[in-house]
């Protein structure tokens, strides 16, 4: 799989490896239609480096992420402990609001 992604300005496209969010204006490819595409008269085709086979997480990193999820299920706040301080809503512009921190005198 690959990400194939237009320059216009620059009349090239690029295919390398496949994107990690979505994007406008670029394309996913299979292992064929990578293989296979050619670019439009007058362009320049950059072919990135594939990565034969993704990089999966590291057990390491899994490991630290159940520790800390874990640690977080253990700790236990009791019922009705309220917070420190209510934070303020201060002003509004259409469906937003600003909030202040607590800590924080109001202006």
């Amino acid at each position: 799989m690959a990400t194939l992604t237009y320059a216009y300005a620059d009349s090239t496209a690029v295919v390398g490896p496949l994107a990690l969010r979505a994007e406008p204006g670029c394309y996913d490819l299979c292992a064929e239609h990578c293989a296979a595409i050619t670019p439009p008269r007058g362009w320049e085709l950059i072919r990135l480096p594939l990565d034969a086979e993704q990089p999966g997480p590291d057990p390491d990193d899994l490991l630290a992420l159940a520790d800390a999820v874990r640690e977080v299920g253990f700790t236990w706040d009791a019922p009705g402990a309220a917070p420190a301080a209510t934070p303020t809503l201060t002003r509004r512009k259409g469906h937003l609001g600003v909030v202040a921190d607590p800590g924080e005198p109001l202006r």
